[in-house]
């Protein structure tokens, strides 16, 4: 494979460091093994960034390294496991939606103290 990026192009294409992307395929987390160029450079596909692009977004939500393995060995085993692949994300999204709710919670408290502050500062203008 000749075209695709380089290590560092994928890495700042997706926001994270080449050892990142190193670390995702020494760990399992990708679907297949990174393509190599003739000097034996990595070179990732647009499939290998939309992949990589997903197992960001589920570390950056939390997801456990165990369970994001979990998710791409589905992935690789193909067809008849969907329903197992619906239950990991739908527990992800559970989690995600009560981090969600919590940091509301604290943007509340933070809006009402502003609120407070905005009106003890214009009142005395």
């Amino acid at each position: 494979m000749t075209d695709g990026l380089a290590i560092a192009e994928a890495a700042a294409r997706l926001g994270l460091t080449p050892d990142t992307l190193r670390y995702y395929e020494k760990d399992g987390l990708l679907l297949r093994p990174v393509e190599r160029a003739a000097s034996g450079h990595r070179r990732y596909g647009p499939h290998d960034l939309r992949w990589i692009e997903l197992v960001a977004r589920l570390r950056s939500t939390g997801m456990a390294i165990r369970d994001v393995r979990r998710y791409a060995d589905l992935v690789r085993a193909g067809a008849g496991n969907e329903a197992e692949r619906l239950e990991l994300l739908r527990e992800h999204r559970r989690t995600v939606l009560a981090q969600l709710a919590e940091v509301q919670g604290h943007l509340g408290a933070i809006d009402y103290k502003i609120g407070l502050y905005t009106d003890v500062v214009e009142g005395a203008a």
